[in-house]
């Protein structure tokens, strides 16, 4: 049954025009910013580095987009209460559900770096065509670890986005909800942690840690420690790699359990 889920969220996502412009505006912006940027002249890890901050604020966006009506869609047009009848538990309609909406997700994503990493292939006349073994060389292999950390920063905000999905009422509180959830992800749980450190709640030694509370933290730390410090040589540790992939998954899995709990209640 969860395959005839996907199957169906992908037919979903290719017949809504809304991510196709989603996926448009996404390529248009990280293109120009590469290109214009000189980014694509400059190499892969100067290109990681021009569309970081960017992403992260566009990233959510586009996955909110593609999760926050999922269950309610269902919802309101009374299929959950027809899939109720079929041998299908409520967890494998939200992983089926999560996992059509991430396949569409992943595209819309792909489309844009592949279009750059090209870019930055064809205009980089002075790479040095070098995969990086040691600290200090530029790669398309540090290009390519940044867009799948991408991918997981995304797949990481759908799961929340379907969960919002499953909770809200209808499409006003879905809505709601999910500007709500991309102020907190994108604002709130970084302010958060500032207040940690300055009112000496969260301590030198436990910041690296401590960024993994927040998704986009701990995503802008997996980037910058395994991708641009990478080229850039020895220096201070930024974030702990291992705390912020823990984190990522716990907020996957954990907004994936939401979700599911709130269709079987």
């Amino acid at each position: 049954m969860i395959a005839t889920v996907i199957r169906r969220e992908l037919k979903t996502v290719i017949r809504t025009p809304t991510f196709a412009l989603l996926t448009a505006i996404l390529t248009a912006v990280a293109v120009g910013i590469a290109w214009f940027g000189g980014g694509v002249r400059a190499g892969y890890v100067p290109t990681t580095v021009d569309l970081l901050t960017p992403f992260e604020l566009l990233v959510p966006v586009v996955a909110v987009a593609f999760g926050y009506r999922a269950i309610l869609g269902d919802r309101r047009r009374g299929e959950l209460d027809v899939l109720a009848t079929y041998p299908v538990t409520g967890r494998e309609l939200v992983v089926g559900t999560y996992l059509g909406r991430a396949i569409g997700l992943v595209a819309a994503l792909a489309v844009p770096l592949t279009i750059v990493m090209v870019a930055i292939v064809a205009s980089g006349d002075d790479l040095i065509p070098v995969y990086a073994t040691h600290r200090g060389a530029d790669s398309p292999i540090l290009f390519v670890r940044f867009a799948v950390l991408t991918v997981f920063f995304a797949a990481t905000i759908l799961a929340v986005a379907v969960a919002v999905s499953a909770i809200a009422s209808g499409t006003r509180s879905a809505l709601a909800l999910a500007v709500v959830l991309l102020i907190v992800l994108l604002v709130g749980l970084d302010l958060a942690l500032v207040y940690g450190f300055t009112a000496g709640l969260v301590g030198d030694s436990t910041l690296i840690h401590s960024l993994a509370i927040s998704p986009l933290s701990a995503y802008r730390g997996l980037v910058l420690e395994t991708t641009v410090s990478v080229a850039a040589g020895a220096g201070p540790r930024i974030a702990s790699p291992v705390a912020s992939v823990v984190g990522l998954c716990v907020w996957t899995i954990g907004s994936l359990a939401v979700a599911a709990w709130a269709i079987e209640r």
